[in-house]
């Protein structure tokens, strides 16, 4: 997780390059009657205080936490299998082809083919951990309602900076599953 630490007391890191983004008081947010309603609307239906400025400040920080771990479960797998893939065009365009034995050129497709596959496999796996599991989605449910409720307040006038809070409106893998417990995310293991 992110250590608190690191960051000041009202601060927490957006997604767009790292870089430290303050929290919109949330008296300036639901200044605007028409999101106060959208508001009260989304506490009910996600379970989730966005009244409360500490609790939208820690929601901000899990989904910086989250967006890390999908990274770096891309990176884990995604460089080896770019790497190999890479490699084995580049070993089979300058020699494997030119073997005379055909068992031998079957041989090394066959190999290549496996070790890509089993990365592919581990890569999908991976995918499917981060972006499958509903304490995530939920997670990212409340992010993406939010972002809305801070663009709707900055249509509505109120002083709320571009783009903020920073994070995609994800299209998918934030569905609200009302059915899971929350919890926190460990870095290892994805939640606690």
């Amino acid at each position: 997780m992110t250590d608190s630490a690191e960051l000041a007391e009202w601060e927490f890191i957006g997604r767009r390059g790292g870089d430290r983004a303050r929290l919109v008081p949330g008296e300036v947010v639901f200044a605007v009657p028409a999101v106060k309603a959208l508001a009260e609307e989304a506490t009910r239906a996600l379970r989730f205080d966005f009244f409360d400025d500490r609790a939208v400040l820690k929601m901000l920080r899990q989904r910086h936490d989250d967006e890390l771990a999908m990274f770096d479960a891309g990176v884990k797998v995604g460089v080896p299998l770019a790497i190999v893939g890479f490699g084995a065009v580049v070993y089979w365009g300058g020699v494997a082809q030119y073997w005379e034995s055909g068992t031998a050129r079957y041989g090394y497709l066959a190999a290549t083919a496996v070790v890509v596959l089993v990365l592919i496999s581990l890569f999908f796996r991976s995918v499917v951990r981060h972006w499958g599991d509903p304490v995530r989605q939920n997670l990212r449910a409340r992010a993406r309602k939010y972002r809305e409720l801070a663009h709707v307040a900055r249509r509505g006038g109120a002083d709320i900076p571009a783009h903020y809070p920073h994070y995609g409106p994800y299209p998918f893998a934030a569905n609200f599953h009302p059915d899971v417990a929350d919890s926190e995310f460990d870095e290892d293991e994805g939640r606690t």
